[in-house]
């Protein structure tokens, strides 16, 4: 199967398990980049119930996990990326008198929200990195 790879890393991912043959390895790539399960099955060349049968699997379904996990993992790579121009978007959204009331309310929400977000998210952390560096300073006394 021709595959064209577009930089985001999942295509490795999903043939990195040597437990399984190439046409698993095809069929976990077609299940990522097709609509539905039986495009993905007609893609690699496989009856749509030996791909469900696949699924059922542990060893296809944990490489199948992995792989999705690395292709979303790209994706919120892109997001994040992109959040720069978003918050300036917003910001330029809120400020605007030209902008109806409505939409400058649900910038001014939206900053809000997740400006407290992302306080929250930050003081977890921080309690978080307490709670490990006790937590090993009182393994290592053990």
């Amino acid at each position: 199967m021709e595959r064209a790879h577009d930089g985001s890393g999942w295509q490795e991912m999903a043939e990195s398990s040597s437990k399984l043959t190439r046409k698993q390895e095809e069929a976990i790539v077609a299940l990522l980049s097709q609509r539905s399960t039986e495009e993905a099955a007609r893609v690699t060349g496989v009856g749509a119930r030996t791909l469900y049968r696949w699924l059922g699997e542990p060893v296809f379904d944990a490489a199948y996990r992995k792989a999705r996990r690395a292709a979303f993992g790209q994706a919120a790579a892109r997001l994040q990326q992109a959040s720069s121009a978003a918050a300036t978007t917003l910001l330029k959204l809120m400020v605007d008198p030209g902008t109806p009331a409505s939409c400058r309310l649900r910038a001014a929400d939206s900053i809000l929200s997740h400006g407290a977000k992302a306080i929250e998210i930050e003081d977890l952390d921080a309690r978080l990195a307490e709670v490990e560096r006790i937590a090993q300073a009182s393994k290592s006394r053990n």
